[in-house]
């Protein structure tokens, strides 16, 4: 049971229908597996974002609920995250590869992985799933479990899965879950409209 309304945002202008109806849980349906299509189509959306010289800058750590490296994520996780995140089916760390093979820095790589991101979660969205992008975790932790050379740094985690039975959730929670989805007016982030 869901007690979170209808979270369609209120858009200044029309927008496609899975960007004014994604929003970001905190409760996840602790026990149902993931969709193991949805999730490879989310996959393979990312892989399609652009990318400056089609140099796709993006890696990804896919670990489902159960698995050592889930608990390893889950260990990583700061403050209220840990609180509600173990609850996902699967727990992506997004990486961003800062520097060629010959150390060049790769200057728009947080960029272009950020658009990886993105595309990953309006796709889980569109089959049905929902995300929650985390920047509040141990990001030295999760590049030394992992092994990740000093070019290949964590740069967001993603929890992916069912939507949650909201009627366990703390008052916490439900306040954050039920709050309203607001963003400061598109006149105040255009600059410049020539």
């Amino acid at each position: 049971m869901s007690l979170v309304q209808d979270r369609t945002a209120a858009t200044d202008a029309p927008v496609l229908d899975a960007i004014a109806e994604r929003w970001s849980t905190r409760v996840f349906d602790a026990q149902t597996p993931i969709d193991e299509a949805a999730l490879a189509s989310a996959l393979e959306a990312a892989r399609w974002a652009p990318s400056a010289n089609n140099s796709q800058p993006w890696r990804f750590i896919v670990a489902r609920r159960g698995s050592d490296a889930h608990a390893t994520l889950v260990s990583a996780l700061g403050g209220f995250n840990a609180s509600w995140a173990p609850d996902a089916g699967v727990l992506v760390a997004v990486l961003v590869e800062t520097a060629r093979e010959d150390g060049t820095p790769i200057r728009w790589a947080e960029y272009d992985a950020g658009q990886a991101a993105a595309f990953f979660s309006l796709q889980a969205h569109a089959h049905g799933l929902h995300t929650h992008q985390m920047a509040g975790f141990d990001h030295p932790a999760v590049a030394d479990a992992f092994g990740l050379p000093a070019s290949v740094q964590p740069l967001t985690i993603i929890a992916l899965g069912d939507l949650g039975d909201h009627a366990g959730a703390s008052d916490e929670l439900l306040a954050r879950e039920q709050a309203p989805r607001v963003r400061r007016p598109l006149a105040e982030s255009v600059i410049l409209d020539a």
